[in-house]
């Protein structure tokens, strides 16, 4: 026998315990020879004698003592590691692995996580920023376990990918401006832009918006960070195009926000791992879900 294994050692303290081979096979509901054949296998291993019998009294030997003391700590860190991880089986804790956008992690995951916190304390929910492409190569190499994704998006083999909000894009410009009730590319693209960098969903959609009317402005400055643009926007640097989710606080009063003609509207989609999902994750899709807007 190469290993010590948990039942020799359980085996080895009830004896300790006892005081009895005999006390020590029915607590364990173990037959008498078992017990017998664990302490010699651990005796074989080890090398030296671990128990002592004197006056029908077993008593563990002194290297039998030191192997008791470990063997106790030994058996203890094992039934917690169980229980911890029963408890995630349960949902009652765990570890979720999440990415999103900027623009979904500024408001949109804060409201899901102060759900979840209150309902689900010990849920440990670590967020990554990544665009969608990412997000999706890393929910299928299993280093995600929920994706909040650009829609729309092709198929991907072993993922669900379902629709989880649709939220108007509406014109933030600066207070001062004069500008139209409704906002247009026309009126739009002769202005100064603060718009989203080109690696994101928005970026492409923006540039589809002005398209339909024949026009590519180009913008003074482009980022990846919705509260930095709307912050540029107050300061009257440029207008710019951003999605308004109607629980999202309201902007600066130096920035006013306008709908467009024709209406633009960004999509979002909840990605994970086709198959079975454990609890917490499930407890974090269920958060999020409460969230959604058709």
């Amino acid at each position: 026998m190469r290993e010590i294994s948990l039942d020799r050692l359980r085996t080895l303290v009830a004896i300790a315990e006892r005081g009895s081979f005999a006390e020590a096979a029915r607590a364990l509901h173990l037959a008498a020879p078992t017990v017998s054949l664990h302490i010699a296998e651990l005796e074989a291993r080890i090398g030296a004698p671990l128990l002592s019998r004197k006056r029908a009294q077993v008593r563990p030997t002194a290297i039998g003592e030191a192997l008791v003391a470990r063997a106790r700590r030994l058996l203890a860190d094992a039934e917690q590691a169980l229980d911890d991880i029963q408890r995630q089986v349960e949902g009652l804790e765990g570890r979720v692995r999440l990415g999103a956008s900027t623009g979904a992690i500024a408001h949109l995951l804060p409201q899901a996580l102060e759900a979840l916190r209150r309902d689900h304390p010990a849920i440990d929910v670590q967020v990554a920023v990544l665009t969608s492409q990412e997000t999706l190569s890393r929910l299928g190499d299993g280093t995600l376990d929920i994706g909040l994704v650009a829609l729309p998006q092709p198929p991907v083999a072993g993922l669900v990918i379902k629709p989880w909000r649709r939220d108007p894009v509406m014109a933030f410009v600066p207070a001062h401006w004069q500008c139209p009730a409704r906002i247009t590319p026309e009126w739009l693209a002769a202005q100064p832009l603060i718009l989203n960098d080109a690696t994101t969903r928005l970026s492409r959609l923006t540039s589809e918006w002005f398209a339909t009317r024949g026009h590519r402005p180009v913008p003074r400055i482009e980022l990846n960070y919705n509260d930095a643009i709307k912050s540029l926007v107050a300061a009257g640097y440029g207008a710019a195009l951003l999605p308004n989710e109607a629980t999202t606080p309201v902007p600066d009063n130096r920035v006013v926000m306008r709908p467009l003609r024709p209406a633009l509207w960004r999509r979002l989609g909840i990605a994970h791992r086709a198959g079975h999902v454990e609890r917490a994750t499930q407890h974090v899709l269920d958060v999020l879900w409460d969230l959604r807007v058709a």
